[in-house]
């Protein structure tokens, strides 16, 4: 009897597998309403970031990276410095809190894009106030969106 059982449970867990892998059954984490009439909304479209041809500038070599961060301690440090005055200043954009930040053998480079041409100098003056940093190469770009 148990045996039987435990086939008939290996049959049913076979069977719903199966049912699962060829879309009979749908799977999902939202409740099914049969009484509901709209149609099943389609998947978000996929579109490539706004900065793909950055991403591919970047690809050639000849611009820093965060790959190239430095290693040292003072070198992170000045990194974290740097990236916590970005973001504790509530002045700035998303997009200023969110720049790139290298930083190798004290040289800081600044990278990706800003709301205004005010919120670059700030960002840049606010790099140059880190102590321990050798000089600022920004490479901030104004969005003119």
């Amino acid at each position: 009897m148990k045996q039987q059982r435990r086939n008939t449970s290996v049959r049913l867990l076979s069977a719903l597998g199966l049912a699962l892998s060829i879309g009979f059954v749908p799977v999902s984490s939202r409740a099914i309403d049969p009484e509901s009439d709209d149609p099943p909304k389609p998947k978000a479209e996929v579109t490539d970031p706004e900065n793909t041809g950055i991403n591919e500038r970047d690809r050639d070599g000849a611009h820093v990276t965060a790959f190239d961060q430095g290693n040292s301690e003072a070198d992170r440090n000045i990194t974290a410095s740097v990236r916590k005055l970005l973001v504790d200043d509530d002045s700035l954009s998303m997009n200023a809190h969110n720049v790139k930040i290298i930083t190798v053998g004290g040289v800081v480079t600044l990278r990706g894009p800003v709301d205004s041409a005010a919120e670059k100098g700030a960002i840049e003056t606010k790099a140059k106030s880190v102590a321990g940093v050798a000089s600022v190469h920004s490479q901030l770009e104004v969005d003119h969106d």
